[in-house]
C-alpha cells in the first residue's frame, strides 16, 4: 500500500484560511453590536455629527431617532454575522455601502468614508471564505 504525505502547502492554506476566516467573523460580529449598542449610550461620539441632511429629511423623527435604528439595525447586523456568516457579512457591507454614500454626500469625513471602504472590502472576504467554508462542508 503506497501513501503519500498530505499536500502541506494545500493544508497552510486551509489553516490560512481559516483563521482569516475566525477573525473576520469574530471583528464582524462585534463591532457592529459594539457600535451598534453606543447609538444608545453615546459613549464614543456624538453619532447624529455623521447624518447627512438629506438622510435625516427622509426619515421620520429627529436625527436622534434615525441614529437608535442605525443602532438596532447594526446589532441586527452583528448577530446575522454570528449565525449565518455567509449572510450577514453581506448584510454588513451593504451597510458600509450605504455609510459610505452618506458620508460622500455629506462633502466632509472622508478619511471615515475610506476606512469604511476597507472595511467594506474586508466585509466580502470574509462573506467570500464563509461560502467557500460552506462548499466544502457540503
Amino acid at each position: 500500500m503506497v501513501t503519500t504525505a498530505p499536500n502541506t502547502q494545500s493544508t497552510r492554506a486551509s489553516l490560512g484560511a481559516d483563521r482569516a476566516f475566525l477573525l473576520l467573523r469574530t471583528v464582524f460580529t462585534i463591532a457592529p453590536i459594539a457600535f451598534g449598542l453606543d447609538k444608545f449610550a453615546e459613549l464614543l461620539t456624538d453619532w447624529e455629527q455623521y447624518l447627512a441632511p438629506w438622510i435625516n429629511d427622509l426619515v421620520p423623527g429627529s436625527a436622534h431617532d434615525a441614529m437608535l435604528a442605525v443602532g438596532v439595525v447594526e446589532v441586527v447586523a452583528g448577530i446575522a454575522v454570528a449565525l449565518a456568516p455567509r449572510y450577514g457579512a453581506v448584510l454588513v457591507a451593504g451597510w458600509l455601502a450605504g455609510i459610505i454614500l452618506n458620508l460622500v454626500t455629506m462633502g466632509e469625513y472622508y478619511d471615515v468614508a475610506l476606512r469604511d471602504f476597507g472595511l467594506l472590502i474586508a466585509a466580502l472576504a470574509l462573506a467570500a471564505l464563509a461560502f467557500d467554508r460552506h462548499k466544502a462542508a457540503a
